[in-house]
């Protein structure tokens, strides 16, 4: 059907509609084709409308859909006489065309052209256009200068759209912001100011969009910040200060540099706060280790109803992880699932990282795994966590799964791998990614270089760390401390030296980490002198105040004995650190001033500091010192409050303070509760039961360390030999010895001088002397433990004569030397010599008596028979006598049977301590002797009175790797029969040489006649004969006594040992008894 005005088909009439730009459709039909030369009241006819039609009818149904889309009426004259202009584009072809016809392109021609460009991509026909435009006089129309400088930006021609922009008679602030736009998107920030500069030259109002786009610059470009508090200034000049598309981009800026409040003080003046607002400021706050702050502000958003974005909720997540507010993280969690954002990648990716750092690996694994879109980001997180958690292994698997899905690991990936490497020494694989990180070109980045350098370090190849950091370019002090570290971990100290002078020459300036690392060094090889000269640089650059630096000095000074130093830096602390408080705790406790270091704990706590793991270890490690059960048994349930009933150096405290108290039972149950057990797990067991009496039970625990499995260290070999020694027990001894042998702690002077004191508590003097003499280095302890050993054994001419070798050798005497040289002088009966040496301590050695030494000049008096002048000496003593001095008194009196000084001496004794049962004893023995029947009987009343009972005498003697022991008048053992017998036959061949028994100096005569001979057989009468019985003829008899040996047993022993011919060895509570051929090594002088 024809219209009949226009005498076209319908379609076409509708057509010439939907083109119609400019009024009705006729009029429009006359702008668009000038060349018809119609007017508007003409009528077009079918002879008008001849040149279109066979062209329209073929893109007909496409421009009756597009109607007023320019970009569908350009295309469809995508085939215009393409015949006609081979060579040339359609545009092109279609102006040719119309030039051919007469027709003339104005502006909105080339509008619809330069849009078919923009849609081809057709850079070159663009700036023919463009050249057509110039030539027709089209390059002053606004419009059409916007559009040219569209298509330039679009495709790239930069410089195109500058030359347009400057060539524009007329650029509104919608023009400069398409050129700002386009800079900031390629990143060309200081194009981006020198425009804003020139803008504002030129007087042109910026709007929102102009200043979003500069903020944007200045965020990735380093600007210097004065010039955005400019920018700020001019955004509240016209009136953008309330504008969140103009105030989101900086708060974000502000964040970014730290002024986290001037950017609340922005957000906060916003009337309306949008989802980009509440983000930008809760990352702002968590960036700024706010991260508090940034929870409580999203927590603000979501009650204000706005909507949590997944970049809100990552943010959020982000500051859960760095405060380990995990719990929280894991409500979030079911926040955003129910939000429906449980599969967005951002929002996984720190869901992945929560997970990781918390340790719940398998959740970390199981939001990996449903993610239906992983990046980087994703990968990186889940390696990270897993090698920061241990499982190296599987950050290295998931390494090459990342491989797989091709994406292409960054450095902080590399970085992480290496970290995993590190932590499982796998030196080759983190060279193997040394390589991959030469070869993808990020060897240089900063977090790789640092990581491969600890790589190196970390698994103990100094020489390859070295070579990789004399090649490293950047000025990077990290790597610097990291070689630092390297030769701390050496315990290298002249190297460590070397780095930081080297350092000081480069003219880089040491950091808050720098000096920490050289102090330990010194602190682990005992330089407190080089410790202190670095402390002075701490002062000179101004780190004295510095929280963890002033930690490692603590740490420094309390673990090298200066604690007054240490507890001053303390004091000027500007604020409060646990860790430098733990440290100060922990040095006072090492050097055994346990009573300072729980008065410096309740300090502690009564500050309000809470305390760590450590602290209370070393807490509960000071109670053990003192045996302090009660205090301890607090700070167990302070620990177990706290969180760290599981923590391994607290349940180790644990088992050494009830161990130490005698606890066996609690400190088996703290041991039975500690999951994995170190070697300091076992050591505080068998040290602590070393230390309490409990010798058997410290072997035992040896015994099942050993068939556990655990390697046991210096400090093991140490604990179980002085268990060893105190029981006397030398076969045991020498297995640990030989198992020392096997680990080579042979060389270590601890456990030589441990072997010394072995040997001579076992009576094998001869071997202690030649552990003694076969020690390549010997210490004040050395020497200490061979003349006490010496002593013990009665050789008093051999202690003395070591004593002078000491002090020729240039070692200084200390107490405890003196104690062993004053009772080898008392074990000899050398007075005289014991005075001078008692008067050459405070005048040649400068060491001022202890109780101990005024005990041994008593006893060296009192042995000597010089009772009046020991009684004089106590009454002259600067110190008050104390119950051992009045005890070793007392003794002498009854050796002696002085009973005036013995009663003297009794009667202090007695006051200082009413409930020791030797007191009651040695008394009646001095009544006994001195025949004072009734004053004994009266002494054993009292002791009967005040509950005072007897220690009973008793013998111990191992054979075949059983202790039997012995009491007086034994009868209980299996062999008592036998026992007995064989004591009689001695008895008779000892009275056949000359032996007379002396068994009734401390009963009268009627109990003489009331006594059965066997009821006060001595308990090492029984043990020496069992001996004799059951060891082989060439083994020594070694037996121990709990007692002072008395006289007729030591006379009855020479007698056994001559009969015999066996050398038998006896321990008693003050020393040994060695008796050979009749005679004994103390020649009857004890």
């Amino acid at each position: 059907m024809l219209n009949p005005i226009l005498k076209i088909p319908i379609n076409n009439s509708m057509f010439l509609n939907q083109i119609s730009l400019h009024g009705s459709s006729t009029s429009s039909f006359f702008y668009h084709f000038p060349f018809l030369k119609l007017k508007p009241h003409h009528q077009i006819s079918l002879k008008h409308t001849k040149y279109f039609k066979e062209h329209f009818s073929r893109n007909w149904s496409r421009l009756r859909i597009a109607c007023f889309n320019t970009n569908a009426i350009s295309d469809s004259f995508d085939e215009l006489y393409v015949e006609d202009n081979e060579g040339n584009s359609k545009e092109v072809a279609f102006l040719h065309w119309m030039e051919n016809r007469g027709i003339k392109a104005n502006h909105q021609t080339f509008l619809w052209l330069l849009e078919g460009c923009l849609n081809s991509g057709s850079i070159e026909e663009g700036k023919k256009l463009h050249g057509k435009i110039l030539k027709m006089g089209f390059s002053k129309e606004r419009f059409l200068s916007e559009k040219l400088m569209d298509f330039y930006i679009a495709l790239g021609d930069f410089d195109g759209a500058i030359n347009v922009f400057d060539d524009m008679p007329y650029r509104n602030v919608f023009s400069w912001n398409k050129i700002i736009s386009m800079f900031v998107s390629k990143k060309m920030n200081n194009d981006v100011l020198g425009f804003y500069s020139r803008m504002v030259a030129e007087h042109v109002n910026p709007n929102e969009r102009t200043f979003a786009g500069i903020l944007k610059a200045c965020g990735s470009n380093n600007v210097m910040f004065e010039y955005v508090e400019q920018i700020h200034a001019r955004i509240i000049r016209h009136g953008f200060s309330f504008s969140s598309f103009v105030c989101n981009p900086l708060i974000d800026l502000y964040a970014k540099n730290g002024f986290i409040a001037s950017a609340k003080k922005i957000f906060d003046k916003l009337y309306v706060k949008d989802n980009v607002s509440w983000v930008a400021m809760i990352s702002g706050l968590s960036q700024n280790g706010l991260e508090e702050q940034a929870i409580l502000l999203f927590c603000e958003m979501h009650i204000s109803g706005c909507f949590p974005t997944p970049y809100a909720f990552s943010s959020v997540l982000s500051a859960c992880t760095k405060i380990e507010f995990f719990k929280l993280g894991e409500q979030l969690h079911s926040l955003i699932f129910k939000q429906g954002f449980s599969s967005e990648t951002y929002v996984c990716n720190a869901l992945v990282t929560l997970y990781s750092r918390s340790g719940s690996l398998v959740s970390a694994d199981q939001i990996f795994s449903n993610m239906q879109l992983r990046d980087r980001v994703t990968y990186n997180s889940l390696i990270s966590g897993l090698a920061q958690c241990g499982y190296s292994d599987r950050a290295l698997e998931l390494f090459e799964k990342m491989q797989h899905d091709c994406l292409k690991p960054d450095c902080v990936t590399v970085a992480s791998l290496l970290g995993a490497c590190a932590s499982l020494g796998a030196l080759f694989t983190g060279k193997l990614l040394h390589s991959y990180a030469v070869k993808a070109g990020f060897s240089r980045d900063l977090i790789v270089e640092g990581s491969l350098l600890d790589l190196y370090v970390r698994c103990a190849d100094i020489e390859t760390a070295h070579e990789f950091f004399s090649t490293t370019e950047s000025v990077n002090v990290v790597l610097w401390n990291v070689m630092l570290v390297a030769y701390g971990r050496s315990d290298n100290l002249s190297e460590s030296f070397n780095i930081f002078k080297q350092m000081q020459i480069e003219g880089l300036a040491p950091n808050q980490f720098t000096y920490p690392s050289l102090l330990r060094t010194c602190t682990s090889v005992g330089a407190l002198e080089l410790g202190e000269q670095i402390h002075s640089h701490v002062i000179k650059t101004g780190f004295q105040y510095d929280v963890y630096v002033c930690s490692v000095l603590i740490d420094m000074y309390a673990k090298l004995g200066k604690l007054q130093t240490a507890l001053e830096i303390l004091r000027r602390l500007p604020e409060e650190d646990v860790v430098s408080w733990t440290a100060m705790i922990a040095g006072y406790t090492q050097h055994d001033m346990f009573d300072e270091a729980l008065k410096l704990f309740g300090d502690m706590l009564r500050r309000g500091i809470q305390s760590d793991n450590i602290g209370l270890s070393s807490a509960i490690s000071a109670c053990a010192g003192i045996q302090a059960l009660s205090q301890g048994r607090q700070i167990h349930a302070q620990a177990f409050l706290s969180g760290f009933s599981d923590d391994i150096s607290i349940g180790n405290a644990l088992v050494s303070l009830y161990a130490r108290c005698g606890r066996r039972l609690d400190a088996y149950k703290a041991f039975e509760k500690i999951d994995e057990k170190d070697n300091i797990s076992w050591n505080a067991l068998i040290s602590g039961f070393a230390k309490s009496g409990f010798y058997e039970e410290a072997l035992q625990v040896f015994s099942q360390m050993n068939t556990a499995g655990v390697d046991a260290n210096l400090f093991t070999f140490i604990s179980s030999l002085s268990a060893a020694a105190n029981t006397a027990n030398i076969k045991q001894g020498k297995q640990i010895h030989a198992m020392i042998m096997k680990t080579g702690y042979h060389l270590e002077i601890e456990v030589s001088n441990v072997l010394i004191t072995l040997y001579a508590k076992c009576g094998a003097i001869d071997d202690a002397k030649k552990e003694f003499l076969e020690m390549p280095e010997k210490n004040e302890i050395s020497w200490n433990a061979m003349i006490t050993g010496y002593s013990q054994h009665g050789c008093g001419i051999e202690a003395i004569d070591l004593f002078e070798k000491m002090k020729q050798a240039g070692v200084t005497p200390n107490h405890v030397t003196l104690v062993g040289v004053l009772s080898a002088c008392s074990h000899v009966g050398l007075a005289d010599e014991g005075l001078c040496y008692f008067d050459s301590m405070s005048k040649e050695h400068g060491i001022v008596p202890k109780p101990e030494h005024y005990v041994c000049v008593v006893d060296l008096l009192g042995r000597a028979g010089l009772l009046c002048r020991a009684r004089k000496f106590i009454e002259d003593m600067p110190i008050e006598p104390d119950a051992m001095i009045w005890r070793t008194l007392l003794s002498a009196s009854a050796v002696h049977k002085n009973l005036d000084i013995g009663e003297f001496a009794a009667h202090h004794l007695l006051k200082l301590e009413p409930q020791d049962s030797a007191s009651y004893v040695l008394l009646s023995n001095l009544y006994a002797v001195s025949r004072k029947w009734d004053s004994r009987d009266q002494t054993r009343l009292m002791m009967k009175e005040r509950g005072v009972k007897k220690e009973p005498a008793q013998s111990w003697i191992e054979v075949k790797n059983s202790i039997h022991a012995f009491f007086v008048g034994d009868r209980l053992h299996p062999l008592a029969e036998k026992i007995y017998e064989h004591l009689e036959d001695l008895n008779k061949q000892a009275a056949e040489i000359g032996y007379v028994q002396d068994r009734y100096s401390l009963f009268s005569e009627v109990e003489q006649g009331q006594k059965d001979p066997t009821d006060y057989i001595h308990s090492e009468k029984l043990a020496i004969a069992f001996g004799l019985l059951s060891l082989p003829s060439a083994i020594p008899v070694r037996v121990i006594k709990n007692l002072r040996v008395c006289n007729d047993c030591h006379n009855w022993i020479k007698f056994v040992s001559k009969i015999s011919n066996r050398p038998i060895i006896v321990r008693d509570a003050y020393r040994f008894h060695h008796f050979q051929s009749g005679s004994c090594s103390c020649r009857d002088y004890w």
